[in-house]
């Protein structure tokens, strides 16, 4: 309550009845070789990533502080006769008092893209991948039938959403953001998870993304059911369901595919293990082109190192060797069905990547991506920007997006 109650004194220093005083309101494409260097110091190493008024005044004065205390509470302010409500929402924002310019956003922006530098204790050394991930978790939601789902909400707060399998893991990024949300609190967990999205994607030598703010944080009455997004055990067929319901053709839906260039999976969440790409950090239209030029056979082994003697085997060590050896053990494979990579067993590719290739009308554009990456690049960021705005109740125009700065070069 503090945080609200100081800017209101300062308004209401500036509101003495000598003056008449208003409150004041606030009103693409770039390649991987624009950029530079990267910020990330791991990400260029070959690694992997997993009611109105009356009008009877004309004087401003303060009506007063109402509910100071308690979740929730409502301030009402008048202004030149008109009410002003300042509601301290779900996410401890206070919107009314306070409109953010593209500067404003500009600098969380920056805060986000300061810690994806500084923190690179996760996985290939960065959590771009999973902020991308969320960004994209959040959005694809959406049912344009019904109009549910989507950004606006930032449901995945709660449970069950947060607890549906696709979003396993996710935990780590929504934790990561959560330091610059109370550094900003005035921006929404919707505003903040598309954000971070862009930043995340630009930062790790992507395309410049456009994105405005406008999404809303909702309750948990508000959380979509599970299954909306995809499954990757499965084919073109559960494809085209899955983002035709959020109003996708084939060609997005392959442009989309291409963000599977950043991180790797998990076993311990989908089941699945490894990465796409040799470079799982970095922006690329590699995908594409190891989805073409690499063979990829089914998985059958799953080979696990561990460190002799020092630590707990599987199986015993050979007991003829005291010293410190690095031992794989392999086992059959028993996660879901997956490809591997025939040259280096080190990447994967789910059924649902392997679809692109195998069905034609996505295979084209896979070809096409794979031999022009700037046409990869402008249709990806399309493509984002389409998916990070899907059911968001804008007040504001597509001509009114902002252009971020990235920090890559600083």
């Amino acid at each position: 309550m503090a945080s609200v109650a100081r800017p209101f004194t300062r308004i209401a220093s500036q509101l003495a009845p000598r003056t008449s005083t208003s409150l004041r309101t606030a009103a693409t494409s770039t390649t991987r070789r624009a950029f530079g260097h990267p910020r990330f110091p791991n990400s260029s190493r070959r690694g992997y990533a997993s009611g109105p008024s009356d009008g009877s005044s004309k004087t401003p004065y303060i009506l007063g502080v109402l509910a100071a205390a308690g979740a929730g509470g409502a301030y009402f302010f008048y202004n030149n006769g008109s009410l002003t409500t300042v509601k301290e929402g779900s996410s401890g924002e206070t919107r009314g008092l306070f409109a953010p310019s593209k500067d404003d956003y500009q600098k969380v922006y920056n805060a986000i893209a300061h810690r994806l530098g500084e923190k690179d204790d996760y996985d290939d050394g960065s959590y771009g991948p999973i902020i991308v991930r969320l960004a994209w978790h959040c959005s694809g939601t959406y049912d344009k039938d019904t109009g549910t789902g989507g950004s606006n909400g930032a449901t995945m707060r709660f449970a069950p959403e947060g607890d549906h399998g696709a979003n396993a893991g996710l935990k780590a990024a929504r934790d990561f953001l959560q330091p610059v949300k109370e550094q900003y609190p005035w921006i929404t967990y919707s505003d903040l998870w598309t954000l971070a999205g862009v930043c995340a994607i630009q930062e790790m030598q992507g395309p410049v993304i456009p994105w405005r703010p406008g999404r809303n944080d909702r309750d948990a009455s508000m959380c979509t059911p599970d299954g909306r997004l995809p499954d990757g055990a499965k084919e073109q067929t559960h494809l085209r369901a899955i983002f035709g319901r959020m109003g996708f053709d084939d060609r997005e839906i392959v442009a989309l595919s291409g963000a599977h260039a950043l991180g790797r999976c998990h076993t311990d969440r989908s089941g699945f293990d490894g990465p796409w790409s040799f470079s799982p950090t970095i922006v690329s239209n590699d995908y594409f082109r190891l989805l073409l030029d690499e063979k990829w056979n089914f998985r059958k082994v799953r080979t696990l190192p561990a460190l002799s003697p020092s630590v707990s085997f599987l199986r015993p060590p050979p007991q003829e060797s005291n010293s410190k050896l690095l031992i794989n053990f392999k086992f059959q494979w028993d996660g879901p069905k997956q490809y591997q990579d025939l040259g280096t067993k080190s990447l994967m590719m789910l059924p649902t990547d392997m679809a692109l290739i195998k069905d034609k009308e996505f295979k084209k554009h896979v070809e096409r991506y794979a031999k022009d990456d700037q046409a990869f690049f402008t249709e990806f960021a399309d493509v984002i920007v389409k998916l990070l705005e899907l059911g968001v109740p804008f007040q504001t125009k597509p001509e009114d997006r902002m252009a971020f700065k990235p920090t890559i070069n600083d």
